[in-house]
């Protein structure tokens, strides 16, 4: 699917009677979905996403922030090129920022929200510091080219007990190539404007009565399970489910039940 000069590419997986949008998270692609997706298929038509600077989907690599009204557009031909009228939405970490938007553009097609360890529902201090000021998106290029200095800070940061030193090893380990210190960068400041009002996203969710799931990790230290509270305490009707496990949620056997 081709929007300008974007491409955001996506799989079908399945012949359900429901259809199932699923976006993955940060440095991954669609691939990370095809069991689930298999299994679920008894369900579900499933569509699984390549996000703008993963896998197959292209986008111009240049600072100018991805717009939720573009990307209500760019939903829009995806729904239109393949009759669906009514969805489901799925997002894991950073995947569940698109399904909030997607569930923010077309509330009365949103039937279904699954969020499984959501990045997007609280910002971190650190994440805000990063995209917000010009001169400190200046200064967070400045330390992704220069994957020295961000070492010797998060270093520094994990000594004075400001950031867990197992979070900075899962942060190393996403910044650890070139390649992916690019993607960090345009992933963070492109998607800076997929922000959202939890009393508002919990609104659309009463008022259009859509079925929301949410599944976080007991030991998460990228999304910790308090988070998710932000928009459940404004939610009527949801399922929490708190798996033994840490943010890969993916990988844990009792997903599958969560989301049946």
């Amino acid at each position: 699917m081709t929007v300008q000069t974007s491409r955001l590419f996506y799989t079908q997986v399945g012949n359900g009677t429901k259809t199932l949008l699923l976006f993955h998270g940060f440095g991954q692609d669609h691939r990370v979905f095809t069991s689930l997706a298999h299994a679920l298929s008894d369900r579900y038509t499933c569509y699984l996403f390549d996000l703008y600077y993963h896998g197959q989907s292209i986008r111009e690599e240049n600072e100018h922030p991805l717009e939720k009204t573009a990307w209500k557009n760019i939903v829009q031909q995806f729904l239109t090129e393949n009759s669906i009228e009514s969805f489901s939405v799925l997002g894991y970490s950073m995947g569940s920022k698109f399904a909030l938007a997607t569930l923010e553009a077309f509330p009365a097609s949103t039937k279904e929200l699954f969020l499984l360890a959501p990045d997007g529902i609280k910002a971190s201090f650190w994440y805000n510091l990063a995209i917000s000021p010009f001169i400190f998106r200046r200064l967070f290029k400045s330390m992704i080219a220069h994957h020295d200095r961000f070492l010797t800070i998060g270093q520094w940061l994990s000594k004075a007990g400001l950031v867990d030193k197992h979070l900075l090893r899962f942060v190393e380990h996403q910044m650890n190539t070139t390649e992916k210190r690019k993607r960090v960068y345009y992933g963070w400041v492109v998607f800076r404007k997929l922000k959202f009002n939890m009393k508002k996203i919990a609104a659309l969710i009463n008022q259009h009565n859509i079925s929301t799931t949410v599944i976080v990790g007991e030991h998460d230290l990228v999304i910790r399970p308090e988070s998710v509270k932000k928009l459940l305490k404004h939610v009527a009707a949801h399922k929490l489910h708190v798996l033994p496990t840490g943010h890969n949620l993916l990988a844990d056997e009792e997903l599958l039940t969560c989301l049946r």
